[in-house]
């Protein structure tokens, strides 16, 4: 049966038109046979009677199991035997699965599954001076016994700085005729991220395989990340919130830029080597070494192997964090080109137990 309804796209972390027609809707009565809680989104499988006899089995597609905790919901909310009524977006390849934008259970009229509303970061008001450790540099890490995090970052996306282009929150273009304007492309890398554009980033590494957001992703991801700074072996982890919980190491013991013998050797890797100093209070990181297997944002930029970045990392104060990058890839850009933003700081919790899982239905 088919209906109309508003299309709300919620908190999803890929969005739902790569995957389901939001042209379309579909309203769905039947009985609960099970529920998978697993990131990196929930599902309710439910059994559908048409007019006649025949029973089919449909897979529910919920937000992140993460956020609907948040709202007060577990795997529990619903159990096999319920009768529920979806309204949402049927599946593109035809296949028996849908986008739940409503879920009503039958016996009370509860709407269920329904995310919070996204709030504004809890931050330190009591201190606004940028933390420091005994050396003077800045503290990018919480202080003992004070956990955080950094998130909500003012972009979503990665553009050439001075550029005025609108995304919405996963990276697609809000016009698709600003494509040319995001950075100084080759034809190729233009092609291929108009490619990726189009097709509503379906083909995500980080979605489809949960492999790693090396480079700037990094720094733009949902659920934030964190640094963990190892002064006595001199090198930074930066601690990634979703995904797998990959992390990024940069050293700052002035070692030589290569890979290490019985280690990664030289082989390309997602996040790259990494080394790093300080100037002044910004962190300078030289990054070289990518593989080919990662997009370099949200929005789907290429890059190849000749990639090289150089980061630089400001604690402005105690509750901003200002990234700046420059891309410099001869093999997929005309020319070196930069971005900034900034992500603020997340007091007294750490990132959410988020972990990706492959093959999801």
């Amino acid at each position: 049966m088919l209906c109309v309804l508003a299309v709300s796209t919620g908190f999803a972390h890929h969005p739902i038109s790569a995957k389901f027609d939001t042209n379309r809707s579909v309203t769905l009565r039947g009985v609960v046979t099970s529920v998978d809680w697993a990131n990196p989104h929930a599902h309710v499988f439910i059994n559908v009677k048409d007019r006649g006899t025949t029973v089919t089995s449909w897979a529910v597609e919920l937000e992140s199991p993460v956020d609907l905790r948040r709202g007060g919901w577990s795997s529990h909310t619903v159990k096999p035997g319920d009768e529920i009524t979806v309204e949402g977006n049927p599946a593109r390849d035809g296949s028996k699965q849908a986008w739940a934008n409503s879920v009503v259970l039958g016996t009370t009229g509860k709407k269920l599954f329904t995310p919070p509303a996204e709030t504004q970061p809890t931050q330190n008001t009591k201190q606004a001076e940028t933390p420091r450790w005994p050396d003077g540099h800045p503290r990018l890490s919480a202080l003992p016994g004070q956990p955080g995090y950094w998130s909500s970052p003012s972009a979503s996306s990665l553009s050439e700085a001075g550029n005025n282009i609108q995304f919405d929150a996963y990276g697609l273009l809000k016009n698709i005729a600003d494509a040319p304007k995001v950075a100084p492309f080759q034809t190729w890398a233009r092609d291929l991220y108009l490619y990726r554009q189009r097709t509503n980033l379906k083909d995500d590494p980080m979605y489809v395989s949960c492999l790693p957001p090396g480079g700037p992703r990094l720094y733009q991801t949902r659920y934030g990340l964190q640094f963990m700074e190892d002064q006595r072996r001199d090198r930074i982890f930066v601690l990634m919130g979703g995904a797998n919980r990959n992390w990024h190491l940069i050293y700052t013991d002035g070692r030589v830029q290569r890979g290490q013998r019985g280690g990664d050797d030289d082989n390309p890797l997602y996040y790259g080597r990494s080394v790093a100093k300080w100037e002044g209070d910004t962190l300078v990181v030289d990054t070289k070494g990518f593989n080919e297997k990662f997009w370099l944002s949200n929005g789907g930029l290429p890059h190849t192997e000749q990639l090289h970045l150089t980061e630089r990392i400001t604690r402005s104060d105690f509750n901003t964090l200002k990234y700046e990058v420059t891309v410099d890839d001869p093999g997929a850009y005309t020319r070196p080109w930069a971005s900034t933003w900034t992500l603020r700081w997340i007091a007294g919790q750490d990132p959410p137990e988020y972990y990706c899982q492959d093959n999801r239905p």
